[in-house]
């Protein structure tokens, strides 16, 4: 979603990623204003709900991949 600030001209990009774009089957979805504020909420989401510790180059390339902007 990009948002613009009428007053100061600025147009914000959001970051989103749903895990079922991957191909899992998990209804988890997140967003942030930067790729450095996404990473660690996916990183967070696959520890805690898939039990991936440590994210191998391919997913993380999946992941890189599956990430929208707006």
């Amino acid at each position: 979603m990009k948002i613009l600030l009428e007053s100061q001209g600025v147009i914000m990009t959001t970051y989103s990623f749903k895990c079922k774009d991957i191909g899992m089957e998990c209804g988890f979805e997140t967003s942030a204003e930067s790729m450095d504020s996404l990473m660690p909420k996916i990183a967070k989401h696959a520890s805690e709900a898939h039990q991936i510790t440590t994210i191998p180059e391919d997913l993380k390339q999946k992941v890189t991949a599956a990430i929208k902007t707006q």
